[in-house]
């Protein structure tokens, strides 16, 4: 026992974790826009998935909405950073509303190499999760045939029209175990199939999954801060357990369970591509409520990805 009569519990933090450019990107055009035109600003579906961080953006001025016939004509109007189909590009120009585009660099960059291949007359594989904004905008910005799987299991019942002429995208936010075995089994069937390779998956994916990884060596729990709906979120946890550690994903302090220590002597934490880092803390100064805490930050990757604004808003905050 510690000098204070409490168990001593080490908390690791993943290195990175939290926050990634594209999110940190959307999030400042929001308040940017907020700022410079003032409330209401709209903003179709959640700007990225966390409950806090579209709870803060609401109080300061921005309105979030299911699609955009909902946003009165002409109103300032954000695309989150998941994307958008080209039918809400063209209802938002049919309603006249001021839009500006906060979807993440890296998403366009899977919309642009998608149009390429079905351009090119192939059938497109978008790996991801059928229903999830980012897919479904993906899916909307590409004219041909394109096919939604996110299993290997999936691939055998697959139909295109050329074997000789399949290629695949990926969304941003997955697994990257999961997607190797998904291009795995597509290139069994299609040898000829091309694609970006998994390396191309969004930085910020593949460095939290890997300092997860990293981390689940070291302890007996794994606690990935982030909302359910946060598909990112959602990987960190899983490849917690795919390591063999207890792993929960959790909003933040006020989920936590003091019995899932009673056998934990050091937890890690991670936290979604979309989790603030006040989160993290604020979870920890809630461990220390029960547990003597000792913080311990692991070695990772240092992120100097930064994305620029667009240029409306840059002369803004430039003037």
């Amino acid at each position: 026992m510690s000098r204070h009569g409490l168990r001593p519990l080490t908390v690791l933090l993943a290195k990175p974790r939290g926050f990634c450019a594209g999110v940190v990107r959307a999030v400042e055009i929001v308040e940017r826009a907020v700022a410079r035109h003032g409330a209401p600003v709209y903003v179709r579906h959640e700007i990225v998935h966390n409950t806090h961080v579209v709870e803060g953006l609401r109080e300061r001025g921005a309105v979030f909405v299911g699609e955009v016939d909902q946003i009165p004509r002409g109103a300032t109007t954000i695309f989150s950073a998941h994307g958008v189909s080209r039918s809400v590009e063209a209802a938002a120009a049919a309603r006249g509303l001021d839009v500006i585009d906060a979807t993440c660099p890296l998403v366009s960059k899977v919309h642009n190499q998608g149009r390429r291949y079905a351009e090119l007359g192939y059938d497109v594989v978008l790996i991801g999760h059928e229903g999830h904004a980012e897919v479904e905008g993906t899916r909307g910005q590409i004219a041909g045939r394109l096919h939604v799987l996110a299993t290997p299991e999936e691939v055998e019942d697959l139909v295109v029209r050329d074997a000789g002429r399949v290629a695949y995208i990926t969304q941003t936010t997955l697994s990257l175990q999961d997607t190797r075995e998904v291009i795995a089994a597509l290139s069994r069937r299609f040898p000829g199939i091309i694609g970006p390779d998994t390396r191309n998956i969004c930085y910020a994916t593949q460095n939290r999954q890997a300092a997860v990884q990293e981390m689940a060596r070291h302890c007996e729990l794994i606690l990935v801060i982030g909302s359910s709906s946060s598909s990112n979120s959602s990987r960190l946890r899983e490849v917690g357990a795919q390591c063999g550690v207890e792993s929960r994903l959790i909003e933040g302090p006020d989920a936590i369970d003091p019995a899932w220590f009673a056998e934990v002597d050091t937890v890690g934490f991670s936290a979604g591509a979309s989790a603030p880092e006040r989160l993290v803390q604020e979870t920890i100064d809630h461990l220390r409520g029960f547990r003597s805490v000792t913080v311990r930050e692991l070695d990772g990757e240092e992120e100097e990805v930064v994305f620029r604004l667009p240029p409306r808003l840059a002369e803004a905050v430039a003037s």
